[in-house]
């Protein structure tokens, strides 16, 4: 299992299509992917789950990943979240 934490940049947060960059990202790797939110744990492959967490702007999430590709999986997702989901890291 791997995790870390990271700052939601852009100022609208995880809603609609930022989630949905998320989503694809995260079914890019063969691990299994959630979100964490205060104590809050969904499914990061998730549109629904992810946009259930009602994450906006400078909120913290956790991102964690458990499988053979964990490690990347995590600082991929992380990085695009860091990027504030702008086009050229899509």
């Amino acid at each position: 299992m791997y995790v870390k934490d990271v700052m939601v940049q852009n100022q609208v947060g995880l809603h609609a299509r930022p989630a949905t960059f998320f989503i694809q990202k995260a079914n890019e790797f063969k691990s299994s992917i959630w979100i964490e939110k205060e104590e809050r744990r969904v499914n990061a492959k998730s549109l629904l789950g992810i946009l259930s967490l009602g994450i906006v702007g400078g909120t913290a999430i956790r991102i964690i990943a458990d499988g053979a590709d964990e490690q990347v999986a995590v600082d991929s997702l992380v990085e695009l979240v860091e990027s504030g989901f702008s086009d050229e890291n899509r």
